[in-house]
């Protein structure tokens, strides 16, 4: 692992250990309590969508901060995605840091104009004299019992925007550093929240108003024999898939990809050199998933470190399912296990 890998790393783990911390937080809490930091010491920051004032978000994210803050800076807007995207362009585009929430990924899509055609071109079309220091918090991913379009993993949609940065934590320490470090980027971030994980587990999370760094992978956990990449809710699953692998003396490296655009490609590059073999995971469906572009990138750039072909392990080519069977749906630590064995018997 490179230097500055290093230090990334070294910064996620301190934010990990929790140092100074009262009491162990939720995924969920953590995106409150860096909202509730950053409105404190930056009056520029307000927090608009649909019932996040007087209700705190349909997942609660945003409870007490229009008591704390009042209504001119948390803002409950219609019910009109569109209207939502466009105020927040508008905002950021004055000079604001807006930070939307779309409620659920599947309500995405009437943004898209905005996000596409205004927010992620301002720098380019003004050749830098204008900024969209805008964040638009989505709710994402499925594994809680809901709707196709609340259920949606459509993050590789906007790796295609250029202009646009697409970061997603996996951890409560994580969603704290990475969200103030989007709401501090003077260009537009869409920050997915993967909600089968908001309450799953909790950590201690030092609230420092410390950001972590963007446009990094992190390596959670070292191993010789193969390269395992995830991101979002999928890393539990892939950590687990790595304790069982090491119950057969099998050395698993883990990489939480977190910011997918820009890709810290180096990272995992540097890992497969090492491994020779690499399983990539995530809930999405398999074809042009963001998964296919790291698989393209290896097949390009580390083609001589491969003893194997790269697998990649997905959601599959449908709509969610509704929850009877969205689990079986859903990468499952079996199937990343099997995926692994794979490509340590090939080559």
């Amino acid at each position: 692992m490179n230097v500055a890998a290093n230090a990334k790393t070294a910064a996620a783990a301190k934010h990990a250990a929790g140092a100074g911390t009262d009491a162990p937080i939720t995924l969920i809490e953590a995106i409150t309590q860096a909202l509730a930091w950053e409105m404190r010491h930056d009056d520029s920051v307000v927090v608009l969508g649909e019932d996040v004032g007087v209700n705190g978000g349909v997942f609660r994210a945003t409870a007490g901060l229009q008591q704390r803050f009042g209504s001119e800076r948390v803002l409950d807007t219609p019910l009109d995605e569109t209207t939502i995207a466009g105020l927040t362009v508008g905002m950021a585009a004055l000079g604001m840091k807006p930070v939307a929430e779309a409620q659920f990924d599947g309500f995405m899509y009437p943004m898209v104009d905005h996000i596409v055609c205004h927010a992620a071109r301002f720098r380019y079309r003004t050749r830098g004299r204008l900024h969209c220091p805008m964040v638009l918090r989505v709710p994402w991913g499925g594994g809680i019992r809901a709707p196709e379009h609340h259920s949606e993993a459509n993050e590789a949609i906007f790796t295609n925007v250029p202009g646009l940065r697409v970061v997603m934590p996996s951890s409560p320490a994580r969603a704290y550093g990475l969200l103030l470090a989007a709401i501090r980027e003077p260009d537009p971030v869409i920050y997915f929240e993967p909600k089968r994980i908001y309450r799953q587990y909790k950590e201690l999370v030092p609230d420092d108003g410390e950001a972590l760094p963007l446009d990094v992978c992190y390596v959670l956990r070292d191993g010789g024999d193969i390269t395992l990449v995830t991101w979002g809710a999928q890393v539990k699953e892939t950590l687990e898939a790595a304790d069982r692998l090491a119950e057969e003396g099998i050395g698993a490296e883990v990489i939480d990809v977190a910011t997918l655009r820009p890709l810290d490609f180096a990272t995992i590059a540097e890992s497969v050199a090492r491994t020779g073999r690499c399983v990539i995971v995530h809930e999405a469906p398999k074809t042009a998933g963001f998964g296919a572009e790291i698989a393209a990138r290896l097949a390009e750039e580390c083609m001589y470190d491969l003893l194997a072909p790269v697998e990649r392990v997905t959601g599959y080519d449908t709509h969610i399912p509704l929850f009877r069977l969205e689990m079986k749906y859903l990468p499952g630590t079996e199937r990343i296990v099997e995926a692994a064995k794979r490509a340590l018997a090939a080559g």
